[in-house]
């Protein structure tokens, strides 16, 4: 390991160690993970025309999303008894298994199990990426590792959209997920000769004991999504109001069970209290992130359907995302209907920035807001809600779709009543989302000494 004394990174010193080397390794399970999850937007045209199901798109991203939030959760636990190395070979094949059956899947169906063992590989590779900073590099360098890492995360995900349609109007859509079996198959093999160090070939603490695991948690917050996205196939009044409104209860009784558990606990206290800028922000966090799925989920398919816009075009809209996200959701509730790509690709920049100028400062504004000893939990706990956002903002996202039309199959008549709906449907979010965000400004402009400290001692 690396040694240093200051904040400062020694590039060279780490080159000479082979530390850079596996830094590098390392951060190749968060451009996988980044890069597959938004992949599948730009192929999910292609895809349906082929398998068909258009009613169960919504799934592609929830059921995924689902998947990487409980690998996630258990791969940090998992790392107390079996080795570092171990663990990522084991993530890496999952990943590319999970790949294969997407890229070979004759149904739906089963494309839809592939998406979840490919969550699960995803997940676990990130949460292990993160992990391996903490145990293969100097705390000093921490920060500046995490750094990079996060400008992995978001140039992974804004170019994953151009892999897919590069690779569906070159080859195939399956050979879009082929790429990742490839992928996955040569992190798995490398792992095993990259993480070659004690710290990764043992396990970290075998006599100690790991934190314990949120089954029950979790186990609510999959059932909750599960019924929200079935809530949307074969929309029938009664039965589909019932699904969503037992999922929705599903997911107020996985918070409340979450905050029962405080060894266990994936939340920081008064999750959603608007008295602390704690509250505010994992408020703006939770409605940003399922008011966006709408286009993530559907935008290139309605274009492809509508206006015959080709994939390609469609994946560098996507890779446009720049601004100011509550008007860039309204926005494409008539954009996407016009079919106008200037303006597309105008909202796509507002939202993506949004988010992009914002979740710094928001993560940093929640961490030195958190209770004492509670700061760990809060840095963790905002990627974590924004998976579950785009779980249930994927889950949603179908129940609107199909309603509006989707339900009756893929036509040009459908597509056209579910680009009216499905972005004025999520205005609401993003309105939330905008008044958490004035909260948040009003609770740190009142205190602002206290903020400065905090956050120069996260820094």
């Amino acid at each position: 390991m690396t040694k240093t004394s200051t904040n400062r990174v020694d590039w060279r010193a780490l080159w000479a160690s082979g530390d850079l080397a596996r830094f590098c390794f390392i951060s190749l399970g968060i451009l996988l993970h980044a890069t597959n999850e938004t992949m599948v937007a730009t192929v999910m045209p292609a895809m349906v025309g082929e398998l068909a199901g258009v009613q169960l798109v919504g799934w592609s991203l929830a059921i995924y999303e689902l998947g990487a939030i409980v690998a996630g959760a258990a791969a940090g636990r998992l790392v107390s008894y079996v080795a570092l190395r171990t663990n990522m070979m084991v993530a890496a094949m999952l990943y590319a298994a999970g790949a294969l059956v997407c890229a070979t899947a004759p149904s739906m169906p089963l494309f839809l199990c592939g998406r979840l063992i490919e969550g699960l590989g995803g997940g676990a590779l990130v949460s292990l990426a993160f992990v391996s900073v903490e145990r293969l590099f100097a705390r000093a360098i921490w920060p500046q590792l995490f750094g990079v890492m996060s400008a992995i995360w978001g140039v992974a995900a804004f170019s994953g959209p151009v892999l897919g349609a590069v690779m569906t109007e070159l080859l195939s859509w399956r050979w879009a997920f082929g790429v990742f079996t490839l992928g996955g198959t040569a992190m798995a093999l490398a792992s095993f000769i990259v993480l070659d160090t004690p710290e990764a070939t043992r396990p970290q603490a075998t006599g100690g004991s790991a934190p314990p695991f949120p089954f029950a948690a979790l186990g609510c917050l999959a059932v909750s999504v599960v019924l929200i996205a079935t809530a949307g196939v074969d929309i029938a009044l009664l039965r589909s109001s019932l699904l969503l409104t037992l999922g929705l209860v599903g997911l107020a009784l996985f918070i409340y069970i979450d905050a029962l558990k405080p060894r266990s606990r994936l939340f920081p206290s008064r999750l959603f209290s608007w008295r602390s800028p704690v509250g505010a922000g994992m408020t703006m966090v939770a409605a940003f992130s399922v008011a966006t799925c709408s286009f993530t989920v559907y935008g290139p398919l309605l274009l492809t359907s509508l206006h015959g816009i080709p994939i390609l075009t469609t994946g560098y809209i996507i890779v446009g995302g720049a601004l100011m996200i509550a008007t860039g959701v309204a926005g494409f509730a008539y954009t996407v209907p016009a079919g106008s790509i200037p303006l597309i690709l105008l909202c796509a920049l507002l939202q993506g920035g949004g988010f992009g100028i914002a979740w710094p400062f928001v993560t940093r504004v929640i961490v030195a807001s958190a209770k004492e000893g509670e700061q760990t939990i809060a840095s963790a706990a905002v990627p974590t809600m924004q998976r579950i956002g785009y779980a249930v903002g994927a889950a949603l996202t179908g129940i609107v779709a199909n309603a509006s039309g989707f339900s009756e199959g893929l036509n040009r008549e459908a597509a056209a009543s579910v680009a009216a709906w499905l972005f004025l449907a999520f205005i609401p979010l993003g309105i939330l989302g905008c008044l958490a965000a004035l909260r948040i400004s009003g609770a740190t402009d009142t205190k602002p000494a206290k903020l400065s400290i905090s956050v120069g001692e996260i820094d």
